[in-house]
């Protein structure tokens, strides 16, 4: 499969992103490029590779004491109140925060 010019230009769309002729090229050769290189990692033989448990640095998830020291416990702490936090906001309706519209599509 390969990206078109017309495929960059669908999504930029929808990410209501403006780009330049230059930055098209750039990303349909970008895009094609990382395409290529999943295809050649598709030709690898990975049948005696196990499959990946954890992805935790030092985590064979056997350890109790291994997994604490990669997380740290959850800890219940008070939040800034409704009321407090909109008291500091430069602009609202009583309830909720007023921002410019940055959407303009």
């Amino acid at each position: 499969m390969r990206i078109s010019d017309k495929d960059v230009l669908c999504v930029a769309d929808l990410a209501n992103l403006d780009l330049t002729d230059q930055e098209r090229q750039r990303m349909v050769r970008d895009l094609n490029s990382i395409l290529d290189y999943i295809d050649r990692l598709n030709e690898l033989d990975t049948t005696k590779v196990p499959p990946m448990a954890q992805t935790l640095p030092g985590n064979t998830g056997s350890d109790a004491a291994e997994l604490a020291d990669a997380l740290r416990e959850d800890e219940l702490l008070p939040c800034l109140s409704h009321e407090d936090a909109v008291k500091n906001a430069p602009d609202t309706d009583g309830n909720f925060f007023k921002v410019p519209k940055v959407i303009e599509k």
